[in-house]
């Protein structure tokens, strides 16, 4: 049997042991890991500034736009004013939010219905469909 630890390359130079080999692997493997990580979390701290000013506008944005609305809808109560008692108008705008916010809540609880559960099937029949292709590899291939 050849001692690969004392083999000679063409130029004389010693190879490396299979030992030695893994090992150097290993190191590159975990080194390679750890710069991925890292650079993952460099992109991921660059993002999340990003989206927490994005969520900081979106949300400033949605504030200014309830309060145009309320005006908006103290708009609507003067002009059904000029023909009625303020009061009666001031009623039946209500009368008409609380029916579209009903609405809207149906709506919203319906779609909620539908997610539930929160669980990704066809990624859950995905990984489930892997794992029994590598179980059937692996049983084919201790039967040889």
């Amino acid at each position: 049997m050849a001692d690969v630890a004392n083999s000679r390359t063409p130029r004389g130079e010693v190879e490396p042991s299979t030992a030695e080999l893994v090992q150097r692997a290993t190191e590159q493997v975990s080194r390679l890991i750890r710069d991925e990580l890292t650079l993952a979390r460099a992109e991921l701290t660059e993002k999340g500034k990003h989206a927490g000013i994005g969520v900081g506008l979106f949300g400033g944005g949605g504030a200014l736009a309830l309060y145009g609305l309320g005006a908006l809808i103290a708009a609507v109560v003067l002009l059904l004013a000029t023909w009625i008692t303020p009061w009666l108008a001031a009623l039946i705008v209500a009368v008409v939010l609380f029916v579209v916010a009903g609405i809207l809540a149906l709506a919203g609880k319906k779609q909620v219905s539908q997610a539930v559960p929160p669980v990704p099937a066809a990624a859950v029949h995905s990984v489930r469909a892997d794992v029994d292709t590598v179980t059937a590899a692996v049983r084919d291939r201790g039967h040889r």
